[in-house]
């Protein structure tokens, strides 16, 4: 580790480093099994039709990639700062400014997605309650346990994550059944090709759908920042990198595999998960509610893990010196309390839509809050190209992990990132992705041109001048 990373990390202490190599994983797997899977496969199937199943087998390969590059840099520099410090060192400060609030946004802004959800799973045994009271409700309890320490909100993930992770199992092992062994009518691999054929919207369907798939496999990317407060964080990051991608990408398509046999695809949307419809369609006393438990569950879950993950990103913002001192400072359990309050903001964004547009709001959070996470995604797969070089030139001895066919698969996933990005805006569902996220970016910039380089300068001269609160 050279010496001016040294620095960043050092500036980032104060965390206490609580969470198990069980709880690593069960983190990354319950950030990513949420409401992607569970709410926003209908939106994926209702674009593609069957051929979603390959859809998300690119959004997987995008996923994989990623964690590739992500678990290298991870082993060598575990901190909380995580893709914003590295992006920071490697590729320069104005990047880390970028990545850290363009990221920490879309947290906040899908936290109020996941609760969004809630109020949908709600509504199916509260059809008549208004949603934004049962946004207020949950939202109370997840930032009671994250208030706590992190090691109450390992604990609670790692049980949300065991209830999504049996559900789903069970979910494969009775959808198998019922299509490979009951066979009633109506339900069978036909479904694949009636109703306009596997490709009912062409290739450009089956292209956008990746859209929905990247954003169901964001905040796998999240084991990274909690390598901060990690035990071992070597060993529970190749840990984790390892069984979540192979459960994510099992779940995932076997999952949706099962669906389409069962339910017509055009007989998906995201009024109700495709879930619950597989379960009342099959006819399992009670199994639609109890589906409906679980996704509940998941949404809580992933909205846990984003409450946890934007709140690490603005304390180390606050650490950089790029936000305000008083979100730097941590209780004596270790949490950093200002910014977890400042990232309840996407609970309140939550709450204002859906009071106004109650029908549409999850599909409208769902736009705005993936231009951050594919931004930081993309610059995930740069920082790494910046990184390894840097590694080997400094006559570094070779990682205990390495991400494979470098730089090919490094450039082949910024390029297949980058591609998405831009498909969004063709795409009138998530047109408002880049519209709102481009200028974002641009006033980000401005700002820290403006603000902040001038104090980098100034560190530059006296390194006295830099954050290092404790």
């Amino acid at each position: 580790m050279s010496s001016h990373f040294e620095t960043i990390a050092n500036r980032e202490k104060g965390l206490h480093k609580s969470l198990t190599a069980g709880q690593m994983a069960m983190i990354a797997i319950g950030g990513a099994i949420g409401t992607g899977l569970f709410l926003g496969s209908g939106f994926a199937i209702g674009i593609a039709g069957p051929s979603v199943l390959i859809s998300y087998a690119i959004g997987g390969l995008i996923a994989l990639l990623l964690m590739g590059c992500l678990a290298e840099m991870t082993v060598a520099h575990p901190t909380s700062g995580s893709f914003g410090a590295y992006a920071e060192h490697y590729i320069g400060p104005w990047a880390g400014f970028l990545v850290r609030y363009a990221y920490w946004a879309c947290m906040v802004l899908g936290v109020g997605t996941e609760v969004t959800a809630v109020g949908v799973y709600m509504a199916y045994w509260f059809p008549s309650a208004p949603q934004w009271i049962w946004v207020l409700l949950f939202s109370a309890a997840l930032v009671a346990v994250n208030v706590m320490s992190v090691k109450s909100f390992g604990f609670v993930e790692y049980w949300f994550s065991t209830i999504k992770i049996a559900a789903i199992v069970g979910f494969i092992l009775i959808g198998a059944y019922v299509v490979f062994g009951s066979r009633p009518a109506g339900v069978g691999l036909d479904n694949y090709t009636a109703r306009g054929g596997f490709f009912p919207k062409g290739a450009w369907g089956t292209w956008v759908a990746v859209v929905v798939a990247i954003f169901s496999y964001l905040s796998i990317e999240m084991i990274a920042v909690a390598a901060g407060e990690a035990q071992d964080p070597e060993r529970a990051v190749t840990r984790a990198f390892r069984a979540t991608i192979v459960r994510l990408v099992v779940f995932y398509l076997a999952s949706i595999f099962l669906m389409l046999a069962i339910v017509p695809w055009n007989a998906a949307s995201a009024d109700k998960s495709p879930f619950v419809k597989v379960m009342e369609i099959i006819g399992i006393p009670g199994a639609a509610a109890v589906i409906n438990f679980v996704v509940l569950v998941a949404a809580l879950s992933a909205m846990n893990s984003l409450l946890y993950i934007s709140t690490r990103m603005m304390f180390s913002l606050s650490r950089a010196g790029h936000a305000a001192e008083r979100f730097g400072r941590v209780s004596a359990s270790g949490v950093p309390v200002d910014a977890l309050a400042l990232s309840c903001a996407g609970i309140a964004v939550a709450t204002l839509v859906s009071v106004i547009a109650p029908q549409e709001s999850f599909g409208l959070m769902m736009a705005i809050s993936m231009f951050g996470a594919m931004f930081t995604w993309f610059m995930i797969f740069m920082t790494h190209a910046f990184f390894r070089r840097a590694w080997v030139a400094q006559g570094n001895a070779p990682l205990s992990f390495r991400m494979w066919g470098f730089p090919w698969l490094t450039l082949l996933g910024a390029a297949l990132m980058l591609a998405v990005l831009v498909t969004t805006y063709f795409t009138p569902m998530f047109r408002l992705t880049l519209i709102v996220g481009v200028p974002f970016l641009l006033a980000l910039l401005a700002i820290y041109w403006l603000r902040y380089r001038p104090q980098q300068a100034q560190r530059a001269v006296d390194p006295a001048a830099s954050p290092m609160r404790n």
